[in-house]
């Protein structure tokens, strides 16, 4: 009892000597414990990155889905490329797709906190007239007309530069002439992203060694970074893209691959399992609402192709047949694979790496970038010599790809396709390979 008593004179003779300096210090504790509880995470809550992308830009090419973060189109749409409304609320034609009248929402502000109006809205086509009868109505009149014009106005539009109506801000742009070099966008809890743009794969890997970024997007070898310990890597199937092997369809009597029997023991001599990426077998993604499955496979048979291309030799009096097979860099190490099947089927392959779409060739294996519409007119049509590369001219596929883009119905429209594509790949005109893979690797 004596010592409990001593203990408790102890203390109160230590508080009353102390006392301005324990009250000071509990005060200091207070102030620290509503610092770190209160102001401390409203200040932390928000994050900054850096984003290494491959590719040469300008602010209008940026990749959509960038745009995307800053603004937003009349339409937009889902994973299936089915059209849902964004800035307008609906849409119609009463002349079968000729005239488009769109209605905007309206609760839509800019960024810059003005509301959103037709005049706004600046769209730069060719040959379309624009006319903006009120501040909620935009009405697009065509020359000709097209079906899928809801779909091209899913891109996003931008009051003036890129001020536009997304969650992100774009703060910063840097230029090198025309070229984006990097672009800095902000949300509005104040996260900041900054997306920072080189011309090659190699050198966006670099960037990333370095230090530069934090993360890189959408690279097709993830080479040296699956032996690194500290990195996540991610992997995703872009199903927007395929990997195929244009054949050039010229009805030049020296080109060989005008053959469609040779052009498609070619397709049977590729192994397209030895690829690594998700199976293609036509032109429209498979992600689409018009992709049809039942379409000629090409499955590898390598017999097949052998007593193909042999035919194709005797009927040609030929002893020895060559073909040249032109790549890009990033495809290389496919192309060998390639020219070792086809060489495995009795034909002498030559490789040519190059770094742009060749004006001539015989076979080009590249990445092609799918459209959102089913709509290939630009790709497949004979009349389009600037843009279809395979030279390939058939008037069934003419008349097909002109009947889906003018069609209305969605009904109508995927049973055009479907036959289109069955038709299409049926002449080979091309060989569908893949779906890329593409990988995001982390710190």
């Amino acid at each position: 009892m004596l010592n409990l008593r001593y203990i408790f004179r102890l203390i109160a003779a230590f508080f009353t000597r102390f006392k301005i300096l324990i009250l000071i210090s509990m005060g200091i504790g207070i102030v620290i414990f509503f610092f770190l509880e209160l102001i401390l995470p409203s200040i932390n809550k928000s994050s900054s990155k850096r984003v290494g992308i491959t590719g040469r830009y300008t602010v209008s090419s940026l990749p959509t889905s960038i745009l995307a973060m800053a603004g937003e189109g009349l339409t937009k749409l889902d994973e299936n490329g089915n059209i849902l409304p964004s800035l307008a609320s609906s849409w119609e034609t009463t002349d079968k797709g000729k005239t488009w009248t769109f209605t905007l929402k309206n609760d839509l502000v800019w960024q810059d906190g003005k509301k959103v109006t037709a005049a706004g809205i600046k769209y730069q086509f060719s040959d379309v007239e624009v006319e903006r009868p009120n501040d909620t109505t935009i009405v697009f009149k065509l020359q000709n007309a097209y079906s899928a014009f809801p779909s091209v106005v899913s891109k996003p539009t931008f009051k003036s530069g890129l001020l536009g109506t997304g969650d992100w801000e774009v703060t910063k742009l840097s230029l090198n002439g025309t070229t984006v070099e990097q672009i800095t966008l902000v949300s509005k809890d104040e996260n900041k992203i900054i997306y920072k743009f080189y011309p090659s794969e190699e050198r966006t890997k670099l960037a990333f060694k370095l230090g530069q970024v934090d993360s890189i997007e959408d690279i097709f070898d993830a080479s040296p970074f699956k032996d690194w310990e500290r990195v996540n890597i991610e992997k995703t199937v872009k199903g927007g893209e395929y990997v195929a092997i244009f054949f050039n369809n010229s009805e030049d009597s020296s080109n060989l691959l005008s053959d469609k029997n040779l052009r498609q023991a070619l397709s049977y001599a590729i192994n397209k399992q030895s690829f690594d990426g998700v199976r293609a077998v036509s032109p429209i993604s498979v992600n689409s609402w018009a992709y049809n499955p039942q379409v000629k496979p090409y499955d590898y048979d390598p017999v097949k192709a052998k007593e193909m291309i042999s035919d194709y030799k005797e009927s040609a009096k030929l002893d020895t047949l060559s073909i040249k097979l032109t790549t890009t860099p990033l495809l290389l190490s496919d192309a060998e694979g390639i020219a070792k099947d086809w060489e495995e089927a009795g034909i002498e392959v030559n490789i040519q790496v190059i770094s742009s779409i060749p004006t001539d060739y015989q076979a080009f294996l590249a990445i092609f970038d799918i459209p959102d519409d089913p709509d290939q007119y630009s790709v497949w049509h004979s009349t389009q010599t600037s843009t279809n590369i395979t030279h390939y001219q058939d008037a069934r596929i003419d008349k097909l790809l002109e009947d889906g883009r003018s069609q209305i119905d969605v009904t109508e429209r995927k049973k055009t396709y479907f036959d289109f594509q069955r038709f299409l790949v049926e002449d080979a005109p091309a060989a569908f390979l893949y779906y890329p893979e593409t990988y995001t690797v982390s710190r």
